[in-house]
């Protein structure tokens, strides 16, 4: 926080203008190279690792400072999720693709709910409905909020859908998905849409019982500086599919979007300056030639996975897929019930990194020989 505090730093867009991820990576060279000048330790190999926004930087930092690090474990980086690389219903056709998994009824419970939203909020009394329904802390305005508010669960349930318990956005049971379309299939008959609903979103947000009432203006994952970049450099069109999709149908409308952004923060996006810098079209061809020492793990159960790199680019340039993976989950705590499939990954990404690091010294030790020897025994 260069400004003293969170307050300070996210006060205005002057202050925020600093949060970047040129700006990131910049930081992170200097604190690297004055860590290793100050622990007398200039010959030492970094690696970086990152999972998510920090995979991209990742990846990214590797790229772009490849005389800082010697390689990068990038996890759940989504570094295609711009302008039109790969579709823009990708991410939301996933996540639906997870409840669909799980159970066809829950899917189509929440697809049907959205009209039933729409239609039971169609005037005041109807909204105040609604928050009780869902046991808000204040009356909604609009079924957006609401509709936004459950959006939100779903996407980051599909995110964390991981096979044991975890707190990383919400304190949560293990593969929450499956715990949510329980709640939603096992109501009793008579139970409308939408009070399934909220049994289901309620595992989401209130899993420990602690809450008597929610507050859909509060951030309880802390994406302010997210929102902030999503307005300048982060854009990434979503959008929902017609065919196969939970959500109710939408295309990504830039101009919308714009006006969100100005409303917001008082900036204009910038779609195309993130592959302008770090690129991202024709990735294959360009990593190939141009990049190394790489990896990009990515669980299939992670919407972001659609923004991921999932095929290997070259022999250093690798991808590591795993089909029951969420989100960075190789990066997560080890525990006594990990999965044999994540314990062989991780073992995976050790070997490759290690195999890096002994590359470092031998081409090291090499050099330092080469420059110990006398410049006339050449000749002898």
């Amino acid at each position: 926080m260069p400004f003293g505090s969170k307050e300070k730093a996210y006060n205005n867009s002057k202050s925020m203008a600093y949060l970047t991820a040129e700006q990131a990576l910049a930081d992170y060279a200097v604190l690297l190279t004055d860590l290793k000048k100050n622990l007398s330790s200039e010959g030492s190999p970094v690696v970086l690792f990152g999972g998510s926004y920090g995979g991209m930087l990742a990846a990214w930092m590797r790229l772009k400072y490849p005389h800082i690090a010697v390689g990068a474990l990038a996890s759940s980086a989504p570094i295609l999720q711009f302008e039109d690389i790969v579709p823009s219903t990708i991410f939301y056709d996933l996540v639906s693709n997870d409840f669909k998994r799980e159970s066809l009824s829950c899917f189509q419970t929440i697809k049907d709910s959205w009209k039933a939203l729409e239609d039971q909020g169609n005037g005041q009394e109807g909204l105040l409905k609604l928050s009780k329904t869902f046991h808000l802390c204040q009356t909604i305005k609009t079924t957006r909020e609401l509709s936004d508010w459950l959006s939100s669960a779903y996407s980051y349930l599909a995110m964390v859908d991981y096979p044991m318990p975890s707190d990383f956005l919400m304190p949560l049971p293990g593969n929450p998905i499956k715990e949510v379309c329980r709640k939603i299939d096992s109501q009793p008959d008579g139970t409308s849409i939408l009070e399934r609903i909220y049994a289901g979103v309620n595992i989401y947000y209130n899993y420990t019982g602690t809450f008597d009432c929610f507050d859909l203006n509060d951030d309880p994952h802390g994406m302010g500086g997210w929102d902030w970049q999503a307005c300048t450099e982060m854009v990434m069109p979503m959008s929902y599919s017609e065919d196969g999709s939970m959500f109710p149908a939408y295309k990504f409308d830039y101009a919308s979007y714009e006006n969100d952004c100005i409303s917001s923060f008082g900036v204009r996006p910038r779609p195309q300056w993130i592959t302008t810098e770090f690129g991202g079209h024709n990735i294959s061809l360009v990593l190939e030639r141009f990049g190394s020492n790489i990896i990009f793990f990515n669980g299939l159960l992670d919407p972001w996975s659609g923004g991921g790199v999932l095929k290997n680019i070259s022999e250093s340039v690798v991808a590591i897929v795993a089909p029951l993976g969420a989100h960075h989950i190789d990066l997560r705590p080890a525990t006594k019930a990990d999965p044999d499939w994540l314990v062989s990954i991780r073992k995976s990404e050790l070997d490759i990194i290690s195999g890096w690091l002994l590359d470092y010294y031998g081409a090291r030790r090499g050099d330092l020989l080469q420059r110990a020897t006398p410049v006339n025994s050449a000749a002898s």
